[in-house]
């Protein structure tokens, strides 16, 4: 006797939050994402349908494999897989999940997608990122994108977010995350001159307390080597 799990039957598709690399055809006509797991080695569309990554011929999500799309409930567990050094240079996708999906504690694993939003992280260098530039690697047929600031560019072959939206096509709305540092993180490059100025002054005064330190001391070993000296006799 097998357990049969409940059927769920949503008025609207579930919402679910993944992280993948974006990605752009070899002729520059096609915009598209890649996973940062199992299934890398198959790019995707805004919309798509999940296929088996062992290449084994039943229908995703099949309950004896792992195959299929993969999403998280919870949108700050999608931005927690950023913090790896491995994922640094990944974005955040917010998708739709449609048709078969099987439910597990912390997401889905599912059989058809749709993303409507791709969020955008900060360039390397800790800068809000304006364009997608060619991050050096890829997949067959397709170069890998990554986030970059203007000044990182450096004449690398780019990709605005506004035209990636189009290439990618469906209705895809691309959003710049922004460049601030977390919580608890401070961006020098992103302090102005009052915060550059009040730096300064502190560094002075800090300056000030130690030159009048050593001035003391120095005092002090004068006074002791002419009282120290005696005549002999």
């Amino acid at each position: 006797m097998r357990l049969r799990l409940p059927t769920e039957r949503p008025t609207e598709p579930p919402t679910g939050y993944k992280i993948a690399h974006p990605v752009l055809s070899q002729d520059g006509t096609r915009a598209g994402f890649t996973g940062v797991s199992l299934g890398g080695a198959l790019p995707y569309g805004v919309v798509a349908e999940a296929a088996c990554a062992y290449g084994l011929r039943h229908r995703a999500p099949h309950r004896r494999c792992d195959c299929g799309f993969h999403c998280v409930h919870d949108r700050r567990a999608a931005e927690a897989l950023l913090c790896t050094a491995e994922h640094r240079a990944a974005v955040l996708l917010e998708v739709s999940v449609l048709g078969a999906y099987i439910r597990f504690e912390r997401g889905f694993r599912y059989a058809r997608q749709r993303v409507r939003v791709m969020t955008l992280g900060a360039c390397a260098c800790g800068a809000g990122a304006a364009e997608l530039g060619e991050a050096g690697w890829g997949r067959p047929g397709w170069r890998a994108l990554v986030p970059c600031c203007g000044e990182c560019l450096r004449g690398r072959p780019s990709l605005s977010p506004a035209g990636f939206a189009r290439l990618a096509g469906d209705g895809l709305r691309v959003v710049a995350g922004g460049g601030s540092a977390p919580a608890g993180l401070k961006a020098a490059q992103g302090m102005g001159v009052p915060e550059l100025v009040a730096e300064a002054a502190l560094l002075q005064a800090r300056l000030d307390v130690f030159q009048a330190q050593l001035a003391r001391l120095g005092e002090r070993g004068e006074r002791g080597g002419r009282g120290g000296g005696g005549a002999a006799g």
